[in-house]
């Protein structure tokens, strides 16, 4: 058996330290090695690099995110430099870029402590400093009390009454948004419902989340509502906001408000996703609507709250997600119920049929395959009137399929948002006239 000289893992641990730390290092750290350095050098390469990094199990992008947490948990900040300056130069798809970075120095901030985190970021600005040129990044100036928690966005309360709130979560990629996606709430619901999608979408949109009037902390005035009302009412905070058209993705009661909204204000609307959602309900149904605004009347929404729960959500989802269920019915119950009689009285009354042929923007309408609420035949109806709206149907769901098919879901509209051309100015909003809150 003739000798090999090639070690096959010095080898493939060397392609792994070029691939993260860039053949400018590694070959500074081979050219420095002598008699007394040699050995160590070959123990990282083909046991750190090849043994540890070369693992398949997790991609290498995760592997730096632990490096970079590990070296400040321990205060190793020349290790931490290195694998920092790496990262953000790296042009693979491991490649972090300064957002991420600071999403991991933010997540150590808790585990490791606050002055490791004082010291990373020091040193991260540093570098980020150093290769901001190269990597398209230049930091601006920021006030500490603007600071926003990126997975809820900017709060505010319209200036016009009934006073409206909203959260605005820009764009995460730091380019100009792709479209404005504003999300529209089910009846009891409120903005929360929507957070892991909007999260989802404000990758590269700006997406505007809002508690309907009688809904979270939006005002509450007396009845009764319309659709019309709660189409106004967006109409209103749109443009206080100054969004231009936006993607207007409602569910339930939000889609038939998307439906008005695009009917009386289609300057605002530039695409329109309806998803479990109606444009008008048969006699029948409009009795059940009587009867749930008489059990309310009576009992408060605790009386109907288990019937709703077992109308929102299939009992498969009931049986295995007993903790989100029990999320929604707190917040049913915690409703305002003059309000809530209110907007079931506005969506009983909702009949946009013979008006759908006059929404010009593409459309989409969801349907839940389960859905004894608003079911598969009240969507068929939507997407025929509407012209050029295309129908899906998500499986193993009900009412809110949004939460319990969220991946399904979050598919549907993304495809949908990709047909789409986004808007010609792309412009930024006008400063916005709103409370913070």
């Amino acid at each position: 058996m003739s000798h090999d000289p090639i070690d096959p893992d010095f080898e493939r641990g060397l392609s792994n330290r070029r691939r993260i730390l860039g053949d400018a290092w590694v070959e500074q750290s081979l050219a420095n090695a002598d008699d007394f350095t040699a050995d160590f050098q070959h123990l990282i390469t083909r046991y750190a690099w090849h043994d540890i990094w070369g693992r398949p199990g997790l991609d290498a992008k995760v592997r730096r995110v632990i490096v970079l947490a590990s070296t400040m948990a321990l205060a190793r900040w020349e290790e931490f430099e290195l694998h920092t300056r790496a990262a953000l130069l790296a042009t693979g798809d491991d490649r972090l870029t300064p957002a991420e970075l600071k999403e991991v120095l933010m997540q150590a901030a808790i585990y490791a402590g606050v002055p490791a985190a004082n010291t990373g970021f020091s040193k991260a600005r540093h570098i980020l400093a150093e290769v901001g040129p190269h990597i398209g990044y230049a930091s601006t100036p920021r006030e500490p009390r603007a600071a926003v928690h990126p997975g809820v966005g900017r709060a505010g309360r319209t200036d016009s009454h009934p006073a409206l709130h909203y959260t605005v979560r820009e764009p995460r990629n730091g380019k100009a948004p792709l479209h404005t996606v504003v999300l529209a709430h089910a009846l009891g619901c409120d903005l929360a419902m929507w957070d892991a999608l909007a999260n989802a979408l404000a990758l590269d949109c700006r997406v505007i989340c809002y508690d309907a009037r009688g809904h979270g902390k939006s005002d509450a005035p007396a009845g009764p509502y319309t659709m019309a009302d709660l189409a106004d009412d967006a109409a209103r905070l749109l443009r206080e906001l100054d969004t231009g058209p936006v993607v207007w993705i409602g569910l339930s009661m939000g889609g038939m408000a998307g439906q008005e909204l695009a009917l009386r204000h289609p300057a605002l609307v530039s695409a329109l996703v309806i998803a479990n959602s109606t444009a008008v309900y048969p006699g029948e149904a409009r009795a059940m609507w009587r009867q749930r605004i008489d059990a309310v009347r009576a009992g408060g929404i605790e009386a109907i709250a288990d019937a709703v729960m077992a109308r929102y959500f299939d009992a498969g989802f009931r049986a295995r997600d007993a903790a989100t269920v029990a999320r929604f019915r707190r917040r049913l119950v915690a409703t305002d119920a003059h309000a809530y009689i209110a907007c079931c009285g506005a969506v009983a009354g909702i009949d946009t049929v013979e008006r759908l042929g006059q929404i010009a923007v593409p459309a989409m309408v969801i349907a839940g395959a389960q859905d004894a609420g608003t079911p598969l035949a009240m969507a068929e109806t939507l997407a025929a009137r509407i012209p050029g709206a295309r129908l899906a149907v998500v499986a193993n769901a009900s009412h809110l399929s949004a939460i319990e098919q969220p991946h399904q879901f979050h598919e549907l509209v993304t495809r949908f948002l990709q047909t789409l051309q986004p808007p010609s100015a792309n412009r930024s909003p006008s400063p916005e006239r709103h409370h913070d809150q």
